[in-house]
C-alpha cells in the first residue's frame, strides 16, 4: 500500500530542488554572461561607439572615392597623389626646404673640472 509519510520528505526535496533551479536560472537571467545587465552594458557601449563608427565610415567613403578616382587612371590624380604623398616634384618645380628648429641636446655635457 501507499504510505503517505514516506512521500512527504520527497515532496519537500523536489520542491526545494525546483526552487533552487528557479533561483539559479533567475540569477543568471539577470546577472549572467548574457543576462539583462550584460545586455544593458552592450547597449551603452554601442552608444559610446556610434561617433567613432560614423567617423570611420566617413574615412572609408573618402578612401573608396580615392580608389574610384585611381581606377579611372586619370594622370592628373596620380600625379597629384605622387606629389602629395610621396614627395615627388615635376621637372622645373622649385623646392623650398625649411630648416628644422634647433633642439637642446638630450644629454648636457658635464662641467670641466678644476
Amino acid at each position: 500500500m501507499y504510505d503517505r509519510r514516506k512521500s512527504r520528505p520527497r515532496q519537500i526535496l523536489v520542491s526545494l530542488f525546483c526552487l533552487f533551479a528557479l533561483g539559479y536560472f533567475a540569477y543568471h537571467a539577470i546577472v549572467g554572461k548574457r543576462g539583462l545587465e550584460a545586455h544593458s552594458r552592450l547597449i551603452e557601449r554601442s552608444r559610446q561607439l556610434e561617433p567613432e563608427i560614423e567617423r570611420l565610415e566617413a574615412i572609408r567613403a573618402r578612401l573608396e572615392r580615392d580608389v574610384r578616382l585611381l581606377d579611372v587612371r586619370d594622370p592628373d590624380i596620380v600625379e597629384e597623389l605622387a606629389i602629395e604623398i610621396l614627395g615627388f616634384a615635376r621637372p622645373g618645380d622649385y623646392i623650398v626646404v625649411a630648416p628644422l628648429p634647433e633642439r637642446e641636446p638630450a644629454v648636457r655635457p658635464a662641467p670641466a673640472g678644476p
